[in-house]
C-alpha cells in the first residue's frame, strides 16, 4: 500500500509564500501522475497542479503563474511552491498518485490559511 505524506502546512498573510512537500512510499517514478487538489464549491476536490509522466505539467487557471508542482526522484517527494497567496487559496491541500494500474492514492491532507 503506497502512503502520500504531506507537509508544509502554515498560516501565511495575502501575498505570501508557502512550499507543500508529499513524500511517498514507493518509487513516483512507478506513478503515471501525482497531483495537489483542494476542496471547491460544488465539487469534492478540485485540481490544483499535476505532473503527468511523459507529459509535464498542467495546473488550474486560478493558479497560473503563481504556483509551481515540482518533483525530486531521488527523494520521491513532490512539491507545490506557492507564491503571492491570496485568501481564496485558503484550503486544506490534498497529495495524489495514480498508479500504474489506475490505483488511485491520497494524502492525510495539509492545511494552508491565508489571511488577508
Amino acid at each position: 500500500q503506497v502512503q502520500l505524506v504531506e507537509s508544509g502546512e502554515g498560516l501565511v498573510q495575502a501575498g505570501g509564500s508557502l512550499r507543500l512537500s508529499c513524500a511517498a512510499s514507493a518509487s513516483i517514478t512507478s506513478f503515471k501522475s501525482m497531483g495537489w487538489y483542494r476542496p471547491a464549491p460544488g465539487k469534492q476536490r478540485e485540481l490544483v497542479a499535476v505532473i503527468i509522466s511523459g507529459s509535464g505539467t498542467t495546473s488550474a487557471d486560478s493558479v497560473k503563474g503563481r504556483f509551481t508542482i515540482s518533483r525530486d526522484n531521488a527523494k520521491n517527494t513532490v512539491y507545490l511552491q506557492m507564491n503571492s497567496l491570496k485568501p481564496e487559496d485558503t484550503a486544506v491541500y490534498y497529495c495524489n498518485a495514480i498508479g500504474l494500474s489506475f490505483v488511485s492514492y491520497w494524502g492525510q491532507g495539509t492545511q494552508v490559511t491565508v489571511s488577508s
